[in-house]
């Protein structure tokens, strides 16, 4: 299960996603937009940390300030991401949970590219472990 919000410059963007989750046979829930981006931040993490979903689609104008926001959530692994490399390696070694995209700095076909890799890639594991977990402890500081 994936679970979506944006902002209100987000909107388009998620537009797009939605439809590419639509036409892929994807399993999503759409938790819609919000003026503020912290507040949907909030709101779509929270079901990714309660088990409700496994992954989450953030969209702000440009993914920086809701990936700042979705991190303050404790479990959350966000990544701000406008390139192929690093969607793919943020689950590859990071084992991210969140891919937050700036929706006017993307175009539709690099968006979908995006949420393809990162929605396809599995967490490797091995020497990444440790190194997440290192991670994850630094919300308990």
């Amino acid at each position: 299960m994936i679970v979506l919000g944006s902002d209100s410059a987000g909107t388009e963007l998620k537009q797009h996603i939605l439809k590419y989750l639509d036409e892929n046979g994807y399993e999503y829930s759409d938790c819609g937009e919000n003026k503020d981006y912290p507040d949907i931040a909030e709101t779509v993490c929270k079901k990714i940390v309660s088990g409700e979903a496994d992954k989450g689609i953030l969209i702000c104008g440009t993914g920086i300030g809701i990936s700042m926001a979705a991190n303050k959530v404790k479990g959350i692994r966000a990544a701000a991401c406008s390139d192929y490399f690093s969607a793919k390696y943020t689950r590859l070694h990071n084992d991210a949970n969140v891919l937050c995209l700036g929706g006017r700095v993307i175009s539709y076909g690099l968006a979908s590219e995006l949420v393809n890799v990162f929605l396809n890639t599995e967490f490797e594991g091995g020497r990444h472990a440790a190194r997440v977990e290192k991670i994850m402890k630094l919300e308990e500081k």
